[in-house]
């Protein structure tokens, strides 16, 4: 499927939304307005691409709502060659933003499907990142330390192998909660290794699923 004018206008439709919701950074409004999202869409919903909802994508995993993803972002607050881990590949939406922001995307996705159809999928349309099948609990602490970790499923409560994996200096965001809605963390460890957590509404994301990466 190509990108059209008229897909692209319906983006423009899409910002002007989410910033009336309170997106203000520009780097992430300009990342949204660019990511094809009807490319990442099942034919089944790819009509409704450009709507600011979640949809499914199999395997009990949805693309998340595109609001959510410029909150997440704009929290991260990614600067050029940030080394970003992202735990949840899910369909690459979350990824293919991240790259647009010039980050050095590292992403571990625990359904083998999704893993395999993202790998394949997201270079062929221009996103080169590096990608990974197993538990995202763990992280890959391989590859660590991150300048940046981006948790994109909901977290019973903030996982301390990421934690440990996050540099000084560094931020994290994440829901975390047990339930069907979540709390939306901001963590940052300064040069000291010190860490500071604020809370920033709540969201309703598919929960993490740790030690399942054999499946």
């Amino acid at each position: 499927m190509n990108d059209t004018f008229r897909h692209k206008g319906l983006r423009k439709i899409l910002v002007d939304e989410i910033r009336s919701k309170g997106i203000s950074d520009i780097n992430v409004l300009n990342a949204i307005s660019h990511v094809p999202r009807h490319l990442f869409m099942d034919n089944a919903f790819v009509q409704f691409a450009y709507q600011d909802k979640a949809f499914p994508i199999g395997c009990d995993q949805t693309i998340s709502q595109p609001y959510t993803v410029a909150f997440q972002t704009q929290l991260l607050r990614v600067e050029n060659h940030d080394k970003v881990l992202e735990v949840g590949t899910g369909s690459g939406y979350q990824s293919a933003v991240l790259k647009h922001l010039k980050a050095d995307v590292y992403t571990i996705e625990r359904q083998k499907d999704l893993f395999q159809k993202t790998q394949s999928f997201l270079p062929s349309i221009g996103y080169k990142c590096r990608f990974f099948y197993g538990d995202g609990y763990v992280g890959l602490s391989q590859f660590a330390p991150f300048d940046k970790i981006l948790i994109t499923c909901g977290a019973p409560e903030i996982p301390s192998l990421l934690l440990s994996q996050l540099k000084h200096g560094g931020r994290m965001v994440a829901p975390i909660g047990s339930g069907k809605v979540q709390i939306m963390k901001m963590i940052d460890k300064d040069m000291n290794g010190e860490v500071t957590i604020s809370d920033h509404g709540n969201f309703s994301f598919v929960p993490m699923l740790s030690d399942k990466s054999s499946s």
